[in-house]
């Protein structure tokens, strides 16, 4: 099963935008790298009506749709059951998840300092921090243009590979 990271931080604090940048820097280094984005809102995976959406009310486990930019399957269930085995089936070297705070991957806060307190100053156990702010002591810390070294740290950490 191949490790797998979330990005965890305040809606704003630009998790999206750090994945986006880490994404191709470890692709450069040989990774092959899924991405997953979690939300702790509802959100529709099917249009009302579609045709996806009748499959899976008739019981497709998992349910889906093909088009020719690609595949989407949706498999029922609470995330924390789900994608701890639908990541072993990847088959890929490492997986970035953009939120999930709440699940059981290591953990690397992204935080500004004017959208709240850092989340590891709470409890949650992180294994860096993303910020241009002053952050908590004994804290791995990378600035929000060190995506290299990020990069490296977490092959490191995460593969036990030199980068």
């Amino acid at each position: 099963m191949p490790p797998a990271v979330a990005f965890v931080g305040w809606s704003g604090s630009g998790k999206t935008t750090l994945i986006a940048r880490l994404l191709p820097e470890l692709r450069a280094r040989g990774l092959s790298v899924a991405a997953i984005k979690h939300s702790s809102h509802p959100h529709p995976l099917h249009r009302p009506g579609s045709d996806s959406e009748v499959l899976e009310k008739a019981g497709g486990i998992p349910s889906g749709f093909a088009t020719p930019g690609g595949v989407s399957l949706h498999y029922p269930g609470e995330p924390a059951e789900l994608l701890p085995r639908l990541i072993g089936q990847l088959g890929v070297d490492l997986v970035l998840i953009e939120g999930f705070k709440e699940g059981p991957f290591p953990k690397v806060e992204v935080w500004r300092k004017q959208l709240g307190p850092p989340l590891c100053a709470g409890g949650m156990e992180v294994i860096a921090l993303v910020s241009d702010d002053e952050a908590p002591q004994g804290l791995r810390r990378f600035g929000t243009a060190e995506v290299a070294g990020l990069a490296i740290f977490l092959m490191r950490r995460l593969l036990d590979r030199p980068a």
